[in-house]
């Protein structure tokens, strides 16, 4: 192989490394926006929309008053955490456990209490799309930082 070849060879694996990273910039932001839109929308409906909100958490057995703002603004917290770019990577992993526990735990609430299957859609949606977020956000960090 003489020189040239191997230029053309090191300029193709950069066009690809930027391709790749590229494809993984945009799905991290792509679901990750759609994620952070689906708690932010949860947020302001279990903050804002008091009588309905206190109605659904107290059918699955949450107390209705300080449970419910507790979880909002921590939704808040947690979206601003995964959406603001100097946040160190440690507090993005911590807001991505918390939403774990938060989607696990209405999993499990609407199951025990025998929820029709369509009520189990929204969590398990919103479960997706932070898995998904969260595959992109990891291989991100695991991306070198010339790519």
């Amino acid at each position: 192989m003489n020189a040239s070849d191997s230029m053309m060879n090191s300029y193709a694996m950069k066009v690809s490394e930027k391709k790749t990273s590229r494809a993984l910039v945009t799905g991290f932001w792509i679901f990750t926006a759609l994620f952070c839109l689906e708690m932010i929308f949860t947020a302001y409906y279990e903050l804002l929309v008091l009588p309905q909100a206190a109605e659904a958490f107290t059918r699955l057995g949450f107390p209705a008053a300080s449970f419910r703002v507790e979880l909002s603004w921590a939704k808040v917290a947690g979206v601003a955490a995964l959406l603001v770019p100097m946040v160190p990577a440690r507090l993005k992993e911590w807001a991505y456990a918390g939403f774990a526990i938060n989607l696990i735990s209405a999993l499990i609430a609407h199951l025990s209490i025998g929820d029709r299957p369509a009520a189990l859609a929204p969590s398990a949606t919103t479960s997706v799309l932070w898995g998904l977020s969260y595959f992109f956000w990891r291989r991100l960090q695991a991306t070198p930082a010339s790519a």
